[in-house]
């Protein structure tokens, strides 16, 4: 497939055993905070923070490039093939949600932004935020389901 679904091309291109174990973490986490109300509002300050797979794949492919343009143009002309081959990977995940990169940042439990907004939303339900849930047990059983739209 060349174009892949915004919405599920990361995980598409993921193998199955890690898109397990990251939905697997997050089902654990919205756990703990069903058992954990209070701490809810920490855990919804740092998911604000948490870099998705987006923002990270673009931040180290920026830096790479850069590199690449700052050795090309103090050390050898032939180091402004990194940028080429950076700017190649990040077309090819535009397009198909993989590159080379992708892979390792996954193992490494890096989220797309919708598994990170289930993990938000489910969080709120169980607090209650939204007006026709109730706390939990109903939020709870809200978010499972939340959750379980990820697969």
């Amino acid at each position: 497939m060349i174009m892949a679904t915004s919405a599920t091309r990361v995980p598409d291109h993921t193998a199955e055993r890690v898109n397990e174990r990251i939905h697997h973490a997050t089902k654990a986490n919205i756990d703990h905070y069903a058992r954990h109300p209070e701490q809810i509002d920490q855990r919804l300050q740092q998911l604000d923070a948490e870099w998705d797979i987006e923002r990270t794949l673009e931040t180290n492919a920026a830096a790479l490039a850069l590199t690449g343009v700052l050795l090309g143009a103090f050390v050898s002309r032939r180091w402004l093939f990194l940028p080429g081959v950076v700017a190649g990977f990040l077309l090819q995940h535009g397009l198909q949600g993989w590159c080379p990169p992708v892979p390792l940042f996954r193992r490494m439990g890096v989220r797309t932004p919708r598994e990170i907004e289930a993990e938000r939303y489910a969080l709120k339900a169980i607090r209650g935020d939204f007006g026709t849930v109730s706390p939990d047990p109903a939020g709870a059983a809200m978010a499972a389901r939340i959750t379980d739209r990820l697969d």
